[in-house]
């Protein structure tokens, strides 16, 4: 009964009621708290001020609860009257139970009487802290609401419940605490004294067993109360108001406001209720089966999850340590590599300095030779020999002229390791798939007989392959930003074909699509190409115009059935690109002032264009009957301008203009227009902007 216990409390003081009374809006609250969150309210709203003005409205009705409510999920945590200057604010404060409650508009006068008899102010306004619902309070303030006599009796059962642990009433010494209680038997038995004094076998396999604390409930049910009529104090509840939904007595059905309502006897409906009410908690009692289920499947799926994150832990770690083992043995192979490397360098390096060495000393030899022939003084002896020392010294020359003093060996190392393949690969290790209970579905086909694009709007269509045997829980479908950008998601779901509108004109987007289920997702499938129209075709919207506006011409003529200056707009917006459109005035009397340019979508539509911070217009004269105006929107230079008869109106009318925009025209009775669209960027401004 533990989760009972938040029914029982008031939303304002947080405790068990204490007195509840119940609101119109169903609702209770404590006798005293419902005193202290009393407001005053103006004079101008009380109930003998309405009943003056001949309103037939019941003190209780909610009328106009919009005007006199006192909170909103909107407000700022102040409550005020709204419209009546004098009446102040009131700060909001929050309950123990969360609610906010309004405090006492003034201190209540000191009184020895109890919250019921005491005096309420003249014209009292009492908020629910639940719903926020209002109503004035009546001459009898808060005892013309009923008393809540079950919240009471509930409340007063449930604390006898928990003062105290019930004991076993057959235990021979110390009394152990109850399990159950005999109905029939009116025992309270613990477990080993229910099974030796009360077996589930012969006549007493029929009694009816309890949990101990329902048991005292029944035992202490106290004779019902007869409760008084809240109109006819002395009066008891006799019968059951239908269309009110409440008990009445007698005087009511004779005198009061329920004479002519229908009624029924309080038993039968009394009867009647417990029914309907039994068999509601049947379902809800099944929905709490089904939750109290639910919960243990989850409890065990978070044991699960926990072993199962154990384990797949465990896999991690020993697959990225075989990747590291891996590593380390390729590491020890290139290391060998560059070992055998080192070696036959220092080896060739070695065989050359040796060999130039042996030359060295050979040559350093046949010079000193040399050196102590030249000193010799006998001309002949030396002429015999110095032809044949000659040609060895040239011999000599020429032998280290031959790439002898030229190194056989670099010290760089001719050896590079191509690692960005594995970095890649180990920078793109990711999860596929934890277990693959199923394949994933396969690549879906873009049909390109189905895709097309119209004006700023995309439609495309993919199916599954013929073969394919795995099903597809839905469809994710992607596109560029027109410009050659990153894909996003424009669309996901179980449909096979979309449309995307809002694209920019005259652009070229590509498109992918891609399948999933439970296992995965799918590769993409090819990138198809599409082509947004070059020019915009488009009429005017029906569906965000003014209800004064007439349309015909399949919505691209309008006119208006208003002297008042109403605002008509574009079906399609504009972010992006040079787009021009042209307007025919097909009638122009009386010298009305009709505007033309360009507006957001929420600009006001029952004033002339251009009065708010939200369109840009022309409203210029040399306008007449048969002229043509020009509007031309440049959003890659954030300029517009305007053409009357193909003249230009002066320089650019507006720069800096940036956004969503839409084609706008605002007008009255005298005017009648008819748009023109798909039409190409004048020559002459392209020309221009070309140059520019």
């Amino acid at each position: 009964m533990e989760e009972m216990e938040e029914e029982l409390k008031c939303p304002v003081c947080g405790s068990f009621y204490r007195e509840p009374i119940i609101l119109p809006c169903s609702h209770n609250l404590c006798q005293a708290c419902a005193r202290n969150i009393l407001v005053q309210t103006p004079e101008s709203e009380s109930p003998q001020s309405r009943r003056a003005s001949g309103s037939g409205v019941s003190d209780y009705d909610y009328l106009d609860l919009d005007k006199m409510s006192l909170y909103s999920e909107a407000d700022s945590g102040y409550g005020s009257y709204g419209g009546f200057a004098s009446a102040p604010t009131t700060p909001c404060q929050k309950s123990p139970n969360g609610v906010r409650v309004f405090p006492p508009a003034m201190p209540p006068p000191p009184t020895h009487l109890s919250p019921a008899l005491a005096p309420v102010p003249r014209n009292s306004c009492i908020t629910c802290p639940q719903c926020h619902r209002s109503l004035i309070l009546d001459d009898r303030g808060l005892r013309g609401f009923p008393k809540n006599r079950v919240l009471e009796g509930v409340i007063d059962r449930y604390q006898q419940s928990k003062a105290a642990a019930l004991k076993c009433q057959l235990c021979e010494k110390v009394p152990k605490e109850a399990t159950v209680m005999c109905e029939q038997c009116d025992v309270f038995y613990c477990d080993p004294c229910r099974l030796r004094c009360h077996p589930p076998r012969g006549p007493l396999a029929k009694h009816r067993l309890v949990p101990p604390a329902q048991g005292r409930v029944s035992r202490r049910l106290s004779p019902r109360k007869v409760s008084t009529c809240t109109d006819h104090e002395l009066e008891n509840h006799s019968m059951y108001c239908v269309q009110c939904k409440m008990p009445v007595c007698y005087q009511c059905l004779e005198e009061g406001k329920h004479s002519s309502h229908e009624v029924k006897a309080l038993g039968a409906m009394w009867k009647l209720h417990k029914s309907q009410l039994s068999q509601a908690l049947n379902g809800l009692s099944d929905r709490a089966k089904e939750a109290k289920e639910f919960l243990v499947q989850l409890r065990n799926m978070v044991q699960q999850i926990q072993e199962n994150s154990v384990e797949f832990e465990a896999c991690l770690v020993a697959q990225c340590d075989a990747l590291i083992d891996a590593l380390n043995r390729r590491k020890a192979q290139l290391l060998a590599r560059v070992n055998k490397e080192h070696e036959h360098k220092l080896k060739v390096v070695r065989d050359q300095i040796s060999h130039c060495t042996v030359k060295l000393r050979q040559t350093t030899g046949l010079m000193e030779y040399c050196l102590e022939v030249i000193k010799e003084n006998d001309p002949s002896g030396f002429l015999q020999i110095s032809d044949a020392l000659i040609r060895r010294v040239h011999l000599t020359e020429d032998q280290w002229g031959k790439g002898t003093l030229t190194p056989r060996m670099t010290t760089d190392f001719d050896l590079s390791l191509d690692n960005s393949p594995l970095l890649q690969s180990i920078h793109q290790l990711d999860f596929v798939q934890v277990k693959a209970s199923s394949p994933v579905p396969a690549t879906p086909i873009l049909q390109l007989e189905e895709c097309c694009t119209h004006n700023n709007s995309a439609t495309l269509s993919w199916k599954q392959p013929p073969l394919s045997t795995v099903p597809a829980e839905g469809y994710i479908l992607e596109l560029d930003d027109g410009n050659g950008g990153q894909f996003r998601e424009v669309y996901v779901g179980k449909e096979t074909m979309c449309t995307v509108d809002g694209l920019h004109f005259n652009s070229t987007y590509n498109a992918r699509v891609k399948a999933f289920n439970k296992t995965g997702v799918s590769p993409y499938s090819k990138t198809l190409v599409l082509q947004t129209s070059e020019v915009a075709w488009f009429a005017f919207d029906p569906g965000s115009a003014h209800s004064d506006i007439i349309f015909s011409n399949d919505n691209l003529t309008v006119t208006c059935s208003s002297y008042d200056d109403r605002v008509v707009l574009g079906k399609t917006g504009f972010s992006k690109g040079v787009h021009y459109w042209e307007l025919t005035i097909d009638r122009y009397d009386n010298h009305p002032d009709p505007a033309f340019g360009v507006a957001r979508m929420d600009v006001m539509k029952d004033v002339m264009l251009g009065k708010d911070d939200k369109a840009w217009a022309i409203t210029e004269g040399g306008i007449t009957k048969g002229a043509t105006i020009g509007v031309l929107l440049d959003l890659n230079r954030k300029t517009l301008t305007f053409f009357i008869n193909d003249e230009q109106q002066g320089p650019i009318a507006f720069e800096n203009v940036e956004g969503l925009f839409f084609p706008a025209v605002s007008l009255n009775r005298n005017v009648q227009v008819t748009l023109h669209t798909g039409l190409p960027v004048p020559d002459f401004y392209s020309s221009r902007a070309s140059i520019a």
